[in-house]
Protein backbone atom coordinates (compact mmCIF):
# COMPACT_ATOMS: atom_id res chain seq x y z
CA UNK A 1 0.00 0.00 0.00
CA UNK A 2 1.29 3.42 -0.94
CA UNK A 3 -1.36 6.01 -1.79
CA UNK A 4 -3.75 7.20 0.92
CA UNK A 5 -6.63 9.63 0.50
CA UNK A 6 -6.67 11.70 3.71
CA UNK A 7 -9.85 13.50 4.76
CA UNK A 8 -10.12 16.15 7.47
CA UNK A 9 -13.83 16.96 7.61
CA UNK A 10 -15.24 19.99 9.38
CA UNK A 11 -18.81 21.14 9.84
CA UNK A 12 -18.72 23.20 6.64
CA UNK A 13 -15.48 22.15 4.97
CA UNK A 14 -13.52 19.17 3.73
CA UNK A 15 -9.73 19.33 3.55
CA UNK A 16 -8.10 16.57 1.57
CA UNK A 17 -4.78 15.20 0.41
CA UNK A 18 -3.64 12.20 -1.62
CA UNK A 19 -0.20 11.27 -0.33
CA UNK A 20 2.37 8.56 -1.05
CA UNK A 21 3.27 7.13 2.36
CA UNK A 22 6.67 5.89 1.15
CA UNK A 23 7.92 9.10 -0.44
CA UNK A 24 5.62 11.69 1.26
CA UNK A 25 4.91 13.08 -2.22
CA UNK A 26 1.53 14.82 -2.55
CA UNK A 27 -0.48 13.91 -5.65
CA UNK A 28 -3.46 16.15 -4.83
CA UNK A 29 -4.49 18.53 -2.09
CA UNK A 30 -7.10 21.16 -1.44
CA UNK A 31 -10.25 22.16 0.40
CA UNK A 32 -13.94 22.62 -0.30
CA UNK A 33 -15.49 25.04 2.16
CA UNK A 34 -18.80 26.74 2.88
CA UNK A 35 -20.57 23.42 2.29
CA UNK A 36 -24.34 23.84 2.14
CA UNK A 37 -24.16 27.63 2.05
CA UNK A 38 -25.50 29.76 -0.82
CA UNK A 39 -22.99 29.90 -3.66
CA UNK A 40 -20.99 26.90 -2.44
CA UNK A 41 -19.92 24.30 -4.96
CA UNK A 42 -21.20 21.52 -2.65
CA UNK A 43 -24.68 21.15 -1.19
CA UNK A 44 -23.60 18.56 1.39
CA UNK A 45 -20.59 16.47 2.44
CA UNK A 46 -21.42 13.63 0.06
CA UNK A 47 -21.44 15.95 -2.96
CA UNK A 48 -18.24 17.61 -1.71
CA UNK A 49 -16.41 14.29 -1.61
CA UNK A 50 -17.81 13.36 -5.04
CA UNK A 51 -16.38 16.59 -6.43
CA UNK A 52 -13.03 15.96 -4.76
CA UNK A 53 -12.85 12.51 -6.33
CA UNK A 54 -13.61 14.03 -9.73
CA UNK A 55 -10.66 16.40 -9.28
CA UNK A 56 -8.19 13.54 -9.17
CA UNK A 57 -9.95 10.90 -11.24
CA UNK A 58 -7.37 8.40 -12.45
CA UNK A 59 -5.06 8.80 -9.46
CA UNK A 60 -4.18 5.65 -7.56
CA UNK A 61 -5.88 5.43 -4.15
CA UNK A 62 -5.26 2.42 -1.93
CA UNK A 63 -7.10 3.46 1.24
CA UNK A 64 -8.83 6.36 2.97
CA UNK A 65 -7.67 7.87 6.27
CA UNK A 66 -9.97 10.07 8.36
CA UNK A 67 -9.01 12.49 11.11
CA UNK A 68 -11.37 11.99 14.05
CA UNK A 69 -10.88 14.25 17.04
CA UNK A 70 -12.26 12.20 19.94
CA UNK A 71 -11.77 8.46 20.42
CA UNK A 72 -12.74 8.35 24.09
CA UNK A 73 -11.47 5.36 26.05
CA UNK A 74 -12.50 2.91 23.34
CA UNK A 75 -10.36 3.98 20.38
CA UNK A 76 -6.74 4.21 21.49
CA UNK A 77 -5.11 3.37 18.14
CA UNK A 78 -5.91 3.95 14.48
CA UNK A 79 -8.91 1.73 13.70
CA UNK A 80 -10.34 0.17 10.54
CA UNK A 81 -13.86 1.55 10.07
CA UNK A 82 -16.94 -0.65 9.94
CA UNK A 83 -20.55 -0.04 10.96
CA UNK A 84 -19.79 -0.70 14.62
CA UNK A 85 -16.89 1.76 14.62
CA UNK A 86 -19.17 4.34 13.02
CA UNK A 87 -21.64 3.89 15.86
CA UNK A 88 -18.83 4.19 18.39
CA UNK A 89 -17.65 7.49 16.93
CA UNK A 90 -21.23 8.77 16.91
CA UNK A 91 -21.66 7.81 20.56
CA UNK A 92 -18.65 9.99 21.44
CA UNK A 93 -20.15 13.10 19.84
CA UNK A 94 -21.15 14.64 23.21
CA UNK A 95 -17.45 14.78 24.14
CA UNK A 96 -16.53 16.66 20.93
CA UNK A 97 -19.77 18.13 19.52
CA UNK A 98 -17.95 20.51 17.18
CA UNK A 99 -15.68 17.83 15.73
CA UNK A 100 -16.92 14.23 15.79
CA UNK A 101 -20.24 14.79 13.93
CA UNK A 102 -18.54 16.39 10.89
CA UNK A 103 -15.89 13.65 10.93
CA UNK A 104 -18.66 11.10 10.86
CA UNK A 105 -20.26 12.85 7.88
CA UNK A 106 -16.95 12.51 6.05
CA UNK A 107 -16.71 8.83 6.89
CA UNK A 108 -20.20 8.08 5.65
CA UNK A 109 -19.76 10.06 2.45
CA UNK A 110 -16.40 8.43 1.69
CA UNK A 111 -17.65 4.91 2.45
CA UNK A 112 -20.57 5.50 0.08
CA UNK A 113 -18.34 6.87 -2.68
CA UNK A 114 -15.50 4.37 -2.27
CA UNK A 115 -17.06 1.18 -0.89
CA UNK A 116 -14.27 -1.00 -2.26
CA UNK A 117 -11.53 0.73 -0.25
CA UNK A 118 -10.54 0.16 3.37
CA UNK A 119 -11.14 3.23 5.52
CA UNK A 120 -9.33 4.02 8.76
CA UNK A 121 -10.09 6.46 11.59
CA UNK A 122 -7.05 8.14 13.16
CA UNK A 123 -7.88 9.71 16.52
CA UNK A 124 -6.38 12.90 17.95
CA UNK A 125 -6.78 11.47 21.45
CA UNK A 126 -4.88 8.21 20.79
CA UNK A 127 -1.40 9.65 21.43
CA UNK A 128 -2.46 10.55 24.98
CA UNK A 129 -4.32 7.30 25.73
CA UNK A 130 -1.66 6.07 28.16
CA UNK A 131 -1.38 9.26 30.22
CA UNK A 132 -0.32 8.47 33.80
CA UNK A 133 -3.30 8.23 36.12
CA UNK A 134 -2.18 11.26 38.11
CA UNK A 135 -2.34 13.34 34.92
CA UNK A 136 -5.52 11.93 33.43
CA UNK A 137 -7.83 11.91 36.49
CA UNK A 138 -9.78 14.90 37.69
CA UNK A 139 -10.28 15.34 41.43
CA UNK A 140 -13.99 14.60 41.47
CA UNK A 141 -15.96 11.59 42.71
CA UNK A 142 -14.26 8.54 41.18
CA UNK A 143 -17.40 6.44 40.65
CA UNK A 144 -19.18 9.31 38.92
CA UNK A 145 -16.16 10.05 36.73
CA UNK A 146 -15.73 6.42 35.69
CA UNK A 147 -19.43 6.00 34.92
CA UNK A 148 -19.45 8.98 32.57
CA UNK A 149 -15.95 8.70 31.09
CA UNK A 150 -14.77 11.95 32.68
CA UNK A 151 -10.98 12.16 32.41
CA UNK A 152 -8.28 14.03 30.56
CA UNK A 153 -8.11 12.74 26.99
CA UNK A 154 -5.90 15.32 25.28
CA UNK A 155 -5.92 16.30 21.61
CA UNK A 156 -3.62 17.24 18.70
CA UNK A 157 -2.06 13.79 19.18
CA UNK A 158 -1.44 13.20 15.48
CA UNK A 159 0.57 16.41 15.36
CA UNK A 160 2.48 15.61 18.57
CA UNK A 161 3.50 12.21 17.24
CA UNK A 162 5.04 13.43 14.00
CA UNK A 163 6.52 16.62 15.47
CA UNK A 164 8.24 14.83 18.37
CA UNK A 165 9.73 12.31 15.93
CA UNK A 166 10.91 15.10 13.62
CA UNK A 167 12.41 17.01 16.56
CA UNK A 168 14.40 13.96 17.65
CA UNK A 169 15.63 13.42 14.08
CA UNK A 170 16.67 17.08 13.82
CA UNK A 171 18.61 16.83 17.08
CA UNK A 172 20.09 13.50 15.94
CA UNK A 173 19.13 11.90 19.25
CA UNK A 174 16.97 8.88 20.06
CA UNK A 175 13.39 9.89 20.76
CA UNK A 176 13.39 7.50 23.71
CA UNK A 177 15.90 9.59 25.65
CA UNK A 178 14.40 13.04 25.11
CA UNK A 179 12.30 15.19 27.43
CA UNK A 180 10.47 17.81 25.41
CA UNK A 181 7.60 20.24 25.61
CA UNK A 182 5.73 20.66 22.33
CA UNK A 183 3.49 23.68 21.84
CA UNK A 184 0.90 23.15 19.10
CA UNK A 185 -0.26 26.72 18.58
CA UNK A 186 -2.98 27.45 16.06
CA UNK A 187 -6.53 28.73 16.39
CA UNK A 188 -6.87 25.74 18.68
CA UNK A 189 -3.82 25.44 20.91
CA UNK A 190 -2.38 22.95 23.36
CA UNK A 191 0.82 21.92 25.10
CA UNK A 192 2.22 18.45 25.75
CA UNK A 193 4.97 17.12 28.00
CA UNK A 194 6.59 14.23 26.11
CA UNK A 195 9.14 11.88 27.66
CA UNK A 196 10.68 9.11 25.61
CA UNK A 197 8.12 9.67 22.85
CA UNK A 198 5.18 9.23 25.25
CA UNK A 199 2.72 11.86 26.41
CA UNK A 200 2.88 12.25 30.17
CA UNK A 201 0.76 15.41 30.44
CA UNK A 202 -1.19 17.68 28.12
CA UNK A 203 -3.17 20.87 28.51
CA UNK A 204 -6.45 19.98 26.77
CA UNK A 205 -8.71 17.82 28.87
CA UNK A 206 -11.93 15.87 28.44
CA UNK A 207 -12.71 18.27 25.59
CA UNK A 208 -10.54 20.64 23.51
CA UNK A 209 -11.65 23.58 25.69
CA UNK A 210 -9.22 23.27 28.62
CA UNK A 211 -5.70 24.68 28.74
CA UNK A 212 -4.13 27.47 26.73
CA UNK A 213 -5.81 30.66 25.52
CA UNK A 214 -6.99 29.99 21.96
CA UNK A 215 -8.53 31.91 19.08
CA UNK A 216 -12.12 31.69 20.35
CA UNK A 217 -11.81 29.29 23.33
CA UNK A 218 -11.17 30.37 26.90
CA UNK A 219 -8.84 27.60 28.01
CA UNK A 220 -8.48 27.24 31.79
CA UNK A 221 -11.18 28.94 33.85
CA UNK A 222 -12.47 28.55 37.40
CA UNK A 223 -15.52 26.25 37.02
CA UNK A 224 -17.34 28.34 39.62
CA UNK A 225 -17.44 31.15 37.03
CA UNK A 226 -19.94 29.07 35.05
CA UNK A 227 -22.12 28.51 38.12
CA UNK A 228 -21.98 32.22 38.86
CA UNK A 229 -23.03 33.13 35.30
CA UNK A 230 -25.89 30.64 35.45
CA UNK A 231 -27.20 32.07 38.72
CA UNK A 232 -26.50 35.75 38.22
CA UNK A 233 -26.41 36.39 34.46
CA UNK A 234 -29.15 33.91 33.53
CA UNK A 235 -27.02 32.02 31.02
CA UNK A 236 -28.13 28.46 30.29
CA UNK A 237 -25.83 25.58 29.37
CA UNK A 238 -26.06 26.20 25.60
CA UNK A 239 -25.22 29.89 26.06
CA UNK A 240 -22.25 29.00 28.27
CA UNK A 241 -21.07 26.51 25.65
CA UNK A 242 -21.16 29.22 22.97
CA UNK A 243 -19.46 31.73 25.27
CA UNK A 244 -16.54 29.45 26.17
CA UNK A 245 -16.01 27.89 22.73
CA UNK A 246 -16.87 30.66 20.28
CA UNK A 247 -16.75 34.05 22.03
CA UNK A 248 -13.76 33.75 24.36
CA UNK A 249 -9.99 33.49 23.94
CA UNK A 250 -8.28 36.11 21.81
CA UNK A 251 -11.61 37.05 20.22
CA UNK A 252 -13.28 37.66 23.57
CA UNK A 253 -10.35 39.63 24.91
CA UNK A 254 -9.66 41.81 21.88
CA UNK A 255 -12.23 41.38 19.12
CA UNK A 256 -9.58 39.81 16.89
CA UNK A 257 -9.71 36.14 16.00
CA UNK A 258 -6.18 35.32 14.87
CA UNK A 259 -2.62 36.16 15.84
CA UNK A 260 -1.87 38.13 12.69
CA UNK A 261 -4.82 40.44 13.32
CA UNK A 262 -3.84 40.73 16.95
CA UNK A 263 -0.24 41.76 16.25
CA UNK A 264 -1.41 44.26 13.61
CA UNK A 265 -3.75 45.75 16.20
CA UNK A 266 -0.91 45.96 18.73
CA UNK A 267 1.19 47.82 16.16
CA UNK A 268 -1.75 50.19 15.71
CA UNK A 269 -1.76 50.90 19.45
CA UNK A 270 -4.84 48.95 20.56
CA UNK A 271 -4.53 48.40 24.32
CA UNK A 272 -7.02 45.50 24.34
CA UNK A 273 -4.88 43.68 21.79
CA UNK A 274 -1.73 44.14 23.89
CA UNK A 275 -3.58 42.89 26.96
CA UNK A 276 -4.84 39.83 25.06
CA UNK A 277 -1.31 38.92 23.95
CA UNK A 278 0.00 39.37 27.49
CA UNK A 279 -2.65 36.95 28.80
CA UNK A 280 -1.92 34.49 25.97
CA UNK A 281 1.82 34.54 26.72
CA UNK A 282 1.33 34.33 30.49
CA UNK A 283 -0.63 31.10 30.03
CA UNK A 284 2.08 29.71 27.73
CA UNK A 285 4.84 30.43 30.27
CA UNK A 286 2.69 28.89 32.99
CA UNK A 287 2.50 25.60 31.12
CA UNK A 288 6.15 25.61 30.05
CA UNK A 289 7.24 25.97 33.68
CA UNK A 290 4.77 23.37 34.91
CA UNK A 291 5.75 20.80 32.30
CA UNK A 292 9.46 21.34 32.85
CA UNK A 293 8.75 20.33 36.45
CA UNK A 294 6.62 17.34 35.41
CA UNK A 295 9.40 16.15 33.10
CA UNK A 296 12.09 16.65 35.73
CA UNK A 297 14.18 18.64 33.28
CA UNK A 298 14.08 19.64 29.67
CA UNK A 299 16.02 18.83 26.50
CA UNK A 300 13.90 20.69 23.95
CA UNK A 301 11.05 23.16 23.62
CA UNK A 302 9.30 22.79 20.26
CA UNK A 303 6.92 25.22 18.52
CA UNK A 304 4.59 23.96 15.79
CA UNK A 305 1.33 24.68 13.89
CA UNK A 306 0.26 27.98 12.35
CA UNK A 307 1.09 30.39 15.17
CA UNK A 308 3.97 28.34 16.54
CA UNK A 309 5.66 28.12 13.15
CA UNK A 310 5.03 31.69 12.01
CA UNK A 311 4.86 34.11 14.95
CA UNK A 312 8.28 35.21 16.15
CA UNK A 313 6.56 37.49 18.70
CA UNK A 314 4.81 34.53 20.34
CA UNK A 315 7.97 32.39 20.39
CA UNK A 316 10.03 35.18 21.89
CA UNK A 317 7.38 36.13 24.43
CA UNK A 318 6.78 32.52 25.47
CA UNK A 319 10.33 32.08 26.77
CA UNK A 320 10.85 35.59 28.14
CA UNK A 321 11.98 35.31 31.76
CA UNK A 322 12.55 31.56 31.55
CA UNK A 323 16.33 31.72 31.23
CA UNK A 324 16.56 29.89 34.56
CA UNK A 325 15.15 26.84 32.76
CA UNK A 326 17.92 27.02 30.15
CA UNK A 327 15.67 28.68 27.57
CA UNK A 328 17.48 31.43 25.69
CA UNK A 329 16.40 32.47 22.23
CA UNK A 330 18.53 33.73 19.33
CA UNK A 331 16.42 36.60 18.01
CA UNK A 332 18.15 36.59 14.63
CA UNK A 333 17.34 32.94 14.10
CA UNK A 334 13.87 33.51 15.52
CA UNK A 335 13.13 36.19 12.94
CA UNK A 336 13.95 33.92 10.00
CA UNK A 337 11.12 32.25 8.11
CA UNK A 338 11.50 28.73 6.80
CA UNK A 339 9.32 25.76 6.03
CA UNK A 340 11.77 23.28 7.54
CA UNK A 341 12.78 22.34 11.06
CA UNK A 342 15.28 24.76 12.58
CA UNK A 343 16.91 25.73 15.88
CA UNK A 344 16.20 29.19 17.26
CA UNK A 345 17.90 28.88 20.66
CA UNK A 346 21.14 30.66 21.49
CA UNK A 347 24.22 28.62 20.56
CA UNK A 348 25.28 28.20 24.21
CA UNK A 349 21.77 27.50 25.59
CA UNK A 350 21.50 24.15 27.40
CA UNK A 351 17.96 23.55 26.10
CA UNK A 352 17.23 23.45 22.38
CA UNK A 353 14.38 25.64 21.15
CA UNK A 354 13.08 24.38 17.82
CA UNK A 355 10.51 25.30 15.21
CA UNK A 356 9.25 22.08 13.59
CA UNK A 357 6.51 22.10 10.93
CA UNK A 358 3.70 19.70 11.61
CA UNK A 359 2.09 17.49 8.97
CA UNK A 360 -1.00 15.82 10.36
CA UNK A 361 -2.14 14.59 6.95
CA UNK A 362 1.11 12.70 6.35
CA UNK A 363 0.90 11.16 9.82
CA UNK A 364 -2.71 10.11 9.21
CA UNK A 365 -1.65 8.50 5.94
CA UNK A 366 1.19 6.64 7.64
CA UNK A 367 -1.00 5.37 10.48
CA UNK A 368 -3.65 4.31 7.97
CA UNK A 369 -1.11 2.30 6.00
CA UNK A 370 0.38 0.79 9.17
CA UNK A 371 -2.90 -0.45 10.60
CA UNK A 372 -3.92 -1.98 7.29
CA UNK A 373 -0.53 -3.64 6.87
CA UNK A 374 -0.79 -5.12 10.36
CA UNK A 375 -4.26 -6.42 9.57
Amino acid sequence: MRSVFVLNTGSSSVKYRVVDVETAEVAATGVIDRIGEPGSEARDHRSAIAQILNRFAGLRIDAVGHRIVHGGERFVTATVIDDEVERGIEALAPLAPLHNPPGLLGIRAARAALPELAQVAVFDTAFHAALPEAARRYAIDTELADRHGIRRYGFHGTSYRIVSERAAAFLDRPLGELRMIVLHLGNGASAAAIAGGRSIDTSMGMTPLEGLVMGTRSGDIDPAVLLYLQRNAGLDTDQLDVLLNRHSGILGLSGHIDMRGLTDAIDAGEESARRALDIYLHRLRHYIGAYAAVLGGLDALVFTAGVGENSREVRSGAVEGLEFLGLRIDETANAERSGVARRISASDAPVAILVVPTDEELQIARETAAVLAAR
